[in-house]
Order: structure tokens, then sequence, then C-alpha cells
């Protein structure tokens, strides 16, 4: 198989079974994550801590805290919006809420579920920092909005955040917030929120955590 082809694969296994032997896989790794000790195989450069961004931000507490994370991912402008169009077409979720990351679409989700007076961390790809700017100002989150310090950001740590997080809201064209709900849905944790829709003002799940898995809405993405 040619890497292109490994890319484009999607497994023609049952949802059930194909979810289950991607969950004991994803176990797996997080049984042997990296701690920061040693080097890699092949550059021997020295690994990083996994769980660096939750020191930097949460010290001692790192292991009682409870927090949520926003994914922000620009996806490169217009081919972000394209690519969440047609995802919105086949998931039904909103075509830009993911996008857009608006205080509104945020609080409610966190605000049923009293997230609200807890810390939110925003990891990001850098390219919209309107994103930002529109949360450091809502008069709710913008006091609880916390960004990763620059020495800690990588990505390694910054996954590690999202999937240990009480609450995680992700972007579904994004294979990085596909790769952390899998990674959570392996773990057992729940609240993990990327399809959704609004209806008459009121904002739903359009499909549960498994939507990840499914062919006919992720594609080669599942």
């Amino acid at each position: 198989l040619t890497s292109k082809k490994m890319f484009v694969y999607v497994s023609q296994a049952p949802l059930l079974e194909y979810i289950a032997h991607q969950s004991k896989i994803l176990q797996k790794l997080y049984r042997n994550y990296n701690t920061g000790t040693g080097t890699t195989s092949r550059t021997w450069e020295s690994v990083r801590n996994m769980c660096s961004g939750i020191d930097a931000i949460f010290g001692e507490d790192s292991n009682k805290v409870v927090y949520s994370v926003l994914h922000s991912r620009s996806m490169e402008g217009q081919s972000g919006v394209k690519l969440m169009q047609r995802m919105s077409q086949s998931s039904g979720c909103h075509p830009t809420a993911a996008l857009d990351m608006e205080p509104e679409y945020i609080k409610a989700i966190l605000r049923p579920l009293g997230m609200l007076k807890f810390p939110i961390l925003v990891i990001t790809d850098g390219q919209n920092f309107d994103v930002i700017r529109r949360l450091v100002n809502d008069e709710e989150i913008g006091p609880q909005l916390r960004l990763v310090p620059g020495n800690a950001t990588w990505l390694g740590g910054d996954v590690t955040l999202a999937v240990m997080s009480n609450v995680f809201i992700g972007n579904p064209a994004s294979t990085l917030s596909g790769f952390i709900t899998k990674s959570r849905l392996a773990l057992g944790f729940g609240h993990s929120y990327s399809f959704r829709a609004e209806n008459d003002g009121e904002w739903a799940n359009t499909c549960g955590d498994t939507c990840v898995y499914d062919r006919k809405i992720m594609g080669s993405m599942s």
C-alpha cells in the first residue's frame, strides 16, 4: 500500500467491532505515555512530558482540578469552511459554529453542566485570534479563560490537556479533535462536544460520541 492509500483507507469492519478494536489500541497507547525521560529512537532528542501542559497551568492541583478545553481550529480559512460544510451535510451539525467558537455557542454547552465557574482552556492552531479575543471579552467566559504558556505548548501536551478535561469542545472536521474524542471515548470520559446544531435558539448534539467512527459521516477520518 502507498502512503496515500493508507491515509484514506476506510475499515469495513462492523461499527461496534471497529470501535472496540480502536479503543484497545488507544488504551494501550495511554498506558505507555512519555514522561519526559529518555530520547527519541530516530533523532535522539529528549522526549517531552505529555503532562507538561497540565502541570504548567495547574501545578500540584493537576490531579484533582475541574476544567474545560476548547479546540479552536481555523482549518486554513476557506478550506476549513468548505470542509465544515461537507461535515454539516453528512452529520447535521452547524456549518460554522465549531470554527467560530462564539461565546454563546460555548456557554450553551458549559452553562447546563455548571462549568462556567471553572477554568476554560484553549488549544489552538494560532490562525484565528478573533476567537480568543471574543472569548476574552465575554463577561462570563473571560474571567475563567486560560491560555497554555508558550514554553508548555506542544502537540502532546495539548492532547493530554484535552483528553483529561471534564468537558471537551472540538471541531468535527479536525483530525486532532477526532483523535482527542476517540481517546476520551476509549478512556471512558464523556462530555465531548463537536457535532452541534441550533434549533429555535436551542443548541443540541446531532449525534453521539461514536460519530467520530461513523464512516458515512467521517469518511477516511473515521
